[in-house]
Order: structure tokens, then sequence, then C-alpha cells
């Protein structure tokens, strides 16, 4: 359970070609950057996450509802702790890759969602996402989860796995529609997701 909240409809997206910043379709996770349409048309950009980022994410978790934070953390939570924050951040982009979704907002650039999968056991990670409240249902969380998957495969995983509340709804519908073969189990209050990338 990494980052579970409202996230939305992958088939609306639109975007192009993933590309790492050098335009080479091999992705190197790192340097990882593509950029998306809205389903409002506004463009946001999709990259990696880096250490320079963290006000930029403190500030996205601050703009965040408290229900949308109860579906990632599964109990409510306003602020992240030193800890949490030291965990989101460091990333080493082997077995834990986190990307982020850029948008303008009054010609400043602001962090408005992210992503990320952590390997629990090779060719197995874990994946979560959570998209600041005003951009829901734009297509941004849908975004992230066909990026994750691009650099998933490129590193050789088989299966992305996933926590999400019963009432998250959104956010079984972005698997549900990802267009990866997937299976849901209701276990102990949880859906247990697996979305098989080959």
């Amino acid at each position: 359970m990494l980052w579970n909240s409202v996230v939305c409809n992958l088939r609306t997206t639109t975007g192009s070609r993933p590309r790492s910043r050098q335009g080479s379709p091999v992705v190197e996770a790192i340097k990882y950057s593509a950029v998306e349409s809205q389903r409002d048309g506004r463009r946001i950009e999709i990259r990696a996450l880096t250490p320079d980022d963290k006000a930029d994410l403190i500030a996205a978790v601050g703009r965040t509802s408290a229900q949308s934070l109860y579906r990632r953390f599964f109990g409510f939570k306003r602020d992240l702790s030193e800890k949490e924050i030291a965990f989101f951040l460091n990333v080493d982009f082997t077995n834990h890759v986190a990307l982020i979704a850029v948008a303008e907002e009054g010609g400043r650039r602001v962090i408005v969602g992210g992503g990320r999968y952590v390997v629990v056991r090779p060719p197995v990670a874990e994946v979560a996402f959570a998209v600041v409240d005003e951009y829901q249902g734009q297509g941004i969380g849908a975004a992230l989860l066909r990026h994750l998957a691009t650099i998933a495969r490129n590193a050789g995983l088989k299966e992305l796995i996933a926590e999400v509340l019963p009432d998250n709804i959104a956010m079984l519908k972005v698997f549900e529609k990802s267009g990866l073969r997937s299976n849901m189990k209701l276990e102990t209050g949880v859906i247990h997701v697996r979305l098989q990338l080959f």
C-alpha cells in the first residue's frame, strides 16, 4: 500500500510516445519525461521525481483532500512525516521508481499527481498513485499508470500489484480499463489487484 488514491480513466487519455529527455524510445527511468494532454486540453509533463521536488511534493499533499489521503494511507492523515518524505524522495529508479505529473498554474509549474512502484520481489512490483483533487478526472492517474508500466516492462518486471479500498471506484476502473490483464480479489476489506505486464 504505497500511494492509493483517486485516479482516472485510461482509455480517454491521449499523449505522446514515452521518451527520455534525449528522445530515445529506450526509456532511461531516471531521465524519464513525456507530455500528456488532459481531457480539458491542458498539457502536463510526466517526469521522474527528483530530490529537488521536495517542497512541491509537500505542497501537493497539502492540496489533496482528506478523503484522497485516506484512500492513499488507509487512515486519516493530513501531513507526511519526515520518514515518509524521505521514503518518497529517496528513489533509486531500479527497485523504486517514482513519476510526477507537473502542470502550469499562473506561470509556475506545480506537481498535481504522482505514481510509483516498488519491487517487492522480482519480477513483481507494488504500484500506487495520487492526484490532487482539482485535477482528478482528467486522465492523469491513468497516464501515470501507462508510463510506469512502460518503465516496468523495460526493467523486466512481469506483474504490478496494488491494494485498493473497495469504495475507490475510480482507481479500480483505471486498473480495469488499463489494457493490462487484471485480477481483483477482495480480502479483509481490501481489494488486491494484479496486473500482468506481458
